[in-house]
């Protein structure tokens, strides 16, 4: 049963309902449960836990450090592109928004990512637009191959694929995706997407299956923070990733907060998440999944960063530029969002390790997969 099925029987409202209803004392029961199952999920996501924050975020650390040791992985994004083809009316990279448009050549992919290389990472994120004429798989596979001598692991957050179009880019080296639903309520979905092929919901939800069955390694999901009420979006995202790891238990998953960020087109969140909100629903999916990486980006400021980094996370950005060409020229036109953090990847590390963890950049080599 695909996760479009799974999800199809929630009722948004009802959900909210549910959520919304929870006790005091559900909370408490939640927190004494080794192991949460949905309905505690629920009750963690609750305004009513909102008092429970402390006793949330030490056993979220707890378990963190049990899981993963007190390591934070470092990564890189590489954009590639910023072209588009979509009318998301939530993103810079917009098709109707007036920017400056550009796809760099491989020469210029391998100035960029000779930058990052220096700076010690090893682990890249390459990111286009949705735009596959320009940007299409013949092209990301030869970015990948030309870039693999440089990076140990390299992720993509691109247009979604089939199964075929990610065995493609498997075989070129990719071992990473990166996809957001942006938002998990359909109807919503249709509101924000009003052109393109990203309009369409049930190709999108189903691109992490096929990813998975198409052989890559690590798979990061998340919803975008201020589109629909963050409680639902939350639950979703957790459904979203027990659902992955029950069908695909040889893939790593992790989790993103990609809180909404000034862009170009001046859209406004419809639903902001304020930062005690966001630290609740951190804390919430630390408690139901306790083996997922979470993921923090440069969309956020270095102070809650720095407050949010012991409460769960395992993975961080540094030094993030978002548009192609940033990082060689130090050019930030035509950016998909404005950064918050803007510490270089030494005063991050430094950042890390003045809490007590290694900021790690490198733990994955192509040599050990094993093939079957």
């Amino acid at each position: 049963m695909p996760f479009y099925d799974e999800i199809s029987t929630y009722d948004p409202q009802r959900l909210e309902d549910e959520i919304l209803a929870k006790t005091s004392s559900e909370v408490e029961r939640a927190l004494a449960t080794p192991h949460l199952r949905l309905e505690e999920f629920k009750a963690l996501l609750s305004p009513a836990a909102a008092n429970y924050l402390e006793p949330m975020a030490q056993r979220a650390h707890r378990l963190t450090v049990q899981r993963f040791g007190k390591t934070i992985l470092m990564y890189a994004p590489l954009y590639l592109s910023n072209e588009c083809s979509n009318g998301c009316r939530y993103c810079g990279f917009n098709a109707g928004n007036k920017m400056a448009r550009r796809t760099l050549t491989l020469d210029e992919i391998a100035t960029e990512a000779r930058v990052l290389h220096e700076r010690g990472f090893r682990h890249l994120l390459l990111v286009t637009g949705e735009a596959p004429k320009l940007a299409d798989n013949k092209y990301l596979c030869a970015a990948v191959e030309r870039l693999r001598p440089l990076f140990s692991s390299m992720s993509i957050e691109v247009y979604p694929m089939d199964r075929t179009g990610y065995a493609q880019v498997v075989t070129s080296g990719v071992d990473g995706l990166t996809l957001y639903q942006e938002t998990y309520d359909p109807a919503l979905y249709a509101e924000m997407h009003p052109f393109g092929k990203k309009r369409d919901y049930n190709f999108r939800l189903a691109a992490p299956e096929a990813a998975a069955a198409a052989g890559i390694r690590r798979i990061g999901i998340g919803a975008l923070l201020g589109l629909g009420k963050f409680r639902n979006e939350g639950f979703f995202t957790g459904l979203h990733a027990l659902y992955l790891a029950r069908h695909y238990w040889r893939t790593h998953l992790a989790v993103s907060f990609p809180r909404m960020r000034p862009a170009d087109g001046g859209f406004q969140p419809l639903h902001p998440v304020p930062d005690r909100d966001f630290v609740q629903l951190i804390c919430a999916l630390r408690l139901l999944l306790p083996d997922v990486g979470l993921v923090m980006s440069t969309r956020e400021s270095a102070t809650l960063r720095d407050h949010l980094l012991p409460l769960g996370i395992t993975q961080m950005s540094a030094g993030s530029c978002t548009s192609p060409g940033g990082y060689a020229e130090h050019d930030d036109s035509g950016q998909q969002f404005v950064i918050d953090d803007d510490r270089n990847h030494r005063e991050v590390a430094a950042m890390i390790a003045r809490q007590g963890y290694e900021p790690v950049w490198k733990d994955w080599d192509p040599a050990f997969h094993l093939s079957d």
